[in-house]
């Protein structure tokens, strides 16, 4: 099943998505639905049935959730951990070696609802960014213990230059206003099976004109998402309602960093198609 958000009667409204049409769930959002499901001890698809209207419509998707807290992990794709490596310049390779070797996953505080946007809304560019760029992941919403309630697109935009200065910057790279894009929708797990066999493409498209193109597919990432689930939480009570990303293998280099005005388009024929403008924010 399909279940996101719309603007329905003025309010943000949980809805089911069928063919291309929208079923609102009067008087309720995503995180009600959730809470309620967990409460009444129902599959999230099956109380949404229970309580969406009978009749489509034609609406447009919104963020599909307002995220408790969003997580994101580093490294779980090859070419991310090589290209962290290269850029800062670490002989050592600790970020090969947390990709290769290390029991441990990383993973870092990406942020709550106030950074993240949903489907056309513009994504963030700092100030104070030189090379700015898109991070394509596959992310994971999260019932409470960590249980995958399904699967939705994240951006976890990122000012690389701001981390290449110093891996300490971490925070400052990651987490700021717009820093975050989710959606379109959120698949269950009943209808999206097999996270592990997706094809994902990005494409950056300045002035109409298609500046950058790249594909992975999640077969390559190397961790379980229940492992990458299962670390978040330990001594964690990470609230119900929130979204963990599970990392990039999609690199964009300097010479495509984000200008304002570009539209970066990440793309899983199983999920849908998640578009946002870029532009500076303070």
């Amino acid at each position: 099943m399909k279940l996101g958000q719309v603007i329905w009667n003025g309010r943000i409204t949980a809805a089911i998505w069928e063919n291309g049409s929208a079923r609102p769930i009067p008087d309720t959002t995503m995180q009600d639905l959730i809470r309620r499901a967990e409460l009444e001890k129902l599959a999230l698809g099956e109380l949404a049935q229970r309580q969406a209207s009978k009749h489509g419509q034609k609406l447009m998707p919104v963020i599909p959730i307002h995220p408790r807290e969003v997580w994101a992990c580093g490294c779980t794709y090859e070419m991310s951990a090589a290209f962290r490596d290269a850029e800062h310049n670490t002989r050592e390779g600790f970020y090969a070696y947390v990709f290769n070797a290390a029991h441990r996953p990383e993973s870092f505080f990406k942020g709550t609802a106030r950074v993240c946007v949903g489907p056309g809304q513009p994504i963030g560019i700092r100030p104070d960014s030189r090379f700015t760029a898109p991070e394509p992941e596959l992310a994971v919403v999260m019932g409470s213990g960590g249980t995958v309630l399904g699967y939705t697109l994240a951006n976890d935009v990122s000012a690389w230059d701001i981390e290449k200065e110093n891996p300490l910057y971490l925070p400052q790279s990651k987490v700021y206003n717009a820093c975050c894009s989710l959606g379109p929708v959120i698949v269950t797990p009943d209808e999206l099976t097999n996270p592990y066999g997706l094809d994902m493409t990005c494409e950056i498209r300045r002035n109409g004109e298609v500046m950058y193109s790249g594909a992975v597919n999640t077969s390559k990432l190397s961790r379980k998402i229940e492992s990458l689930v299962e670390y978040l939480f330990r001594a964690n009570a990470i609230p119900t309602g929130s979204v963990l990303c599970t990392g990039t293998g999609i690199i964009v280099k300097e010479e495509n960093a984000l200008a304002p005005g570009d539209v970066v388009t990440i793309t899983v024929p199983e999920i849908g198609e998640l578009s946002n403008p870029a532009t500076i924010v303070n």
